[in-house]
């Protein structure tokens, strides 16, 4: 654990409009927790799958092309979301944390590539800057594993469309993150 009182997230993104925490107690070391943090395919973690096909849906009633097919379910899922346009904005032995900025309440989510200075300094209206992490914390004889979610509004109006989108999706982004730590104890537990 990190020697500061600081919460880690706050070097990236302070203040917030909507936030969810989720941890979950894992049988292993921090460091295999982490190692299995960072290991994690979409195969390992079904219900992601299906409800980032949910989200895809308004892009294919528009006819965009969609990728499909299995050749990325055994691809790790950190190394797949920089092509989703998150930036790694820290990648600590205790943490890893990602962030994002779009309009996530649009059909295609809006989701500008930016370098992790630049989500750090970014504020243009119209937009929603995301962050989410992944923190171990050695307890007794295993590991605490705790992921945040944190989004801002660079404006009032931006804060307002994602606090409309946040509460359809929230439910659902609640159970891919509980999903997500099921299979990181799974995996972590298995490889001790």
């Amino acid at each position: 654990m990190r020697d500061d009182a600081r919460v880690p997230l706050d070097e990236f993104l302070p203040g917030y409009d909507v936030n969810e925490v989720h941890s979950a107690r894992i049988a292993a070391p921090p460091e295999a927790v982490i190692a299995a943090v960072r290991a994690l395919t979409p195969r390992e973690v079904r219900l992601v799958g299906a409800l980032m096909a949910v989200r895809s849906l308004p892009a294919m009633v528009r006819r965009r092309r969609l990728r499909t097919g299995h050749r990325g379910l055994d691809e790790p899922l950190l190394d797949r979301l920089p092509r989703r346009g998150f930036a790694m904005l820290a990648d600590r032995p205790d943490e890893l944390v990602l962030g994002a900025i779009g309009r996530f309440w649009t059909a295609d989510g809006g989701i500008l590539r930016v370098s992790g200075d630049e989500f750090v300094t970014f504020c243009e209206p119209g937009f929603a800057k995301a962050v989410v992490n992944f923190q171990v914390r050695e307890s007794g004889a295993g590991t605490v594993l705790t992921t945040e979610t944190r989004i801002r509004g660079t404006d009032e109006d931006a804060r307002r469309r994602f606090r409309r989108y946040w509460r359809i999706v929230m439910p659902g982004s609640a159970l891919i993150r509980r999903a997500w730590l099921r299979a990181i104890r799974k995996r972590a537990e298995a490889n001790c």
